[in-house]
């Protein structure tokens, strides 16, 4: 169904198949609201039609990026929030929420509206939580592009095209907890991007006798909180993804060569060959002969 230019929305089924998969899509679209425009625009499915004053719930949820105008956001559980252009909201299942656009601006808005275990157990997890909806990602190309893929498929409607849906969910999930997830990590701060030049440095010195304070010193950072922004940034402390690093060269080593595993645990500078034994067997789960044999 078109809506104004270029504008469109498709409702989904989906088949027994699809569940298997683990993420089904149900809806996706795109539609412009004008300044003053009756909102929500005629032409959605009576299930998701709602009057904005009164609020819905819905049996699934929906991710929708605003990318130009504002409104207003309003759930149960996080309360009532400004949406500004670059903002993404999930809606939860069962979650009572409205949501509309500044009768002044307007707003341009793009949904995809999805279920299954995969998402469920992320929300489960932690990853996401109906007390923080909203998202500021600011304006990205990249998002706005997928959204359009989306719906695009949906229309389309090819063989297996439920597949391709989820990935393209997995893939808009995945950018905005990324761009939140560092937006959080270190406002208005250098350090991200001194934490990948960090990695970098330590990937090219694998096979170097450097210490993680040497890694800081270089940085001019200390080395206290270099290990500290370090574990927030990747999850893991310098150390730990120092000697992952080792442990993948080894692997690599093992598949790719024939040199000595006694050889191998010296140019990576383990303590000792035992030492570099026991590490790698703790870490992939067999000893390096085994690997290599295998």
């Amino acid at each position: 169904m078109q809506i104004g230019v270029m504008e469109q929305i498709k409702y989904i089924t989906e088949n027994e198949n699809d569940h298997r998969w683990g993420l089904i899509v149900c809806s996706a679209g795109r539609q412009r609201v004008a300044p003053h425009e009756e909102y929500p625009p005629q032409g959605h499915n009576a299930e998701y039609t709602f009057d904005w004053r009164k609020g819905r719930t819905l049996q699934e949820y929906q991710l929708l990026y605003i990318s130009e105008g504002e409104g207003t956001l309003e759930t149960r559980s996080a309360g009532r929030h400004t949406v500004k252009a670059g903002d993404m909201f999930l809606i939860f299942p069962s979650e009572w929420h409205t949501y509309h656009p500044n009768p002044e601006t307007g707003w341009r808005e793009h949904w995809i509206g999805f279920k299954g275990e995969n998402i469920d157990n992320r929300v489960a997890a932690g990853f996401f939580s109906r007390k923080q909806p909203l998202y500021h990602i600011g304006t990205n190309d990249t998002i706005e592009s997928l959204y359009r893929e989306a719906t695009d498929v949906a229309v389309a409607q090819r063989p297996f095209f439920q597949q391709l849906l989820a990935g393209i969910v997995n893939h808009l999930l995945g950018l905005m907890f990324m761009t939140e997830a560092n937006r959080n990590l270190l406002p208005n701060s250098d350090m991200p991007n001194i934490i990948e030049l960090a990695r970098q440095y330590m990937q090219r010195s694998i096979t170097s006798d450097i210490t993680m304070p040497d890694v800081a010193r270089h940085f001019n950072i200390s080395y206290s909180t270099f290990r500290h922004i370090f574990k927030r940034y990747t999850g893991l402390a310098p150390a730990d993804y120092f000697i992952n690093l080792k442990i993948h060269r080894a692997k690599e080593l093992l598949r790719s060569s024939n040199i000595p595993i006694k050889e191998i645990a010296y140019e990576l500078h383990f303590e000792s060959p035992e030492y570099f034994a026991t590490l790698f067997k703790r870490r992939v789960g067999m000893s390096p002969s085994h690997f290599r044999s295998k």
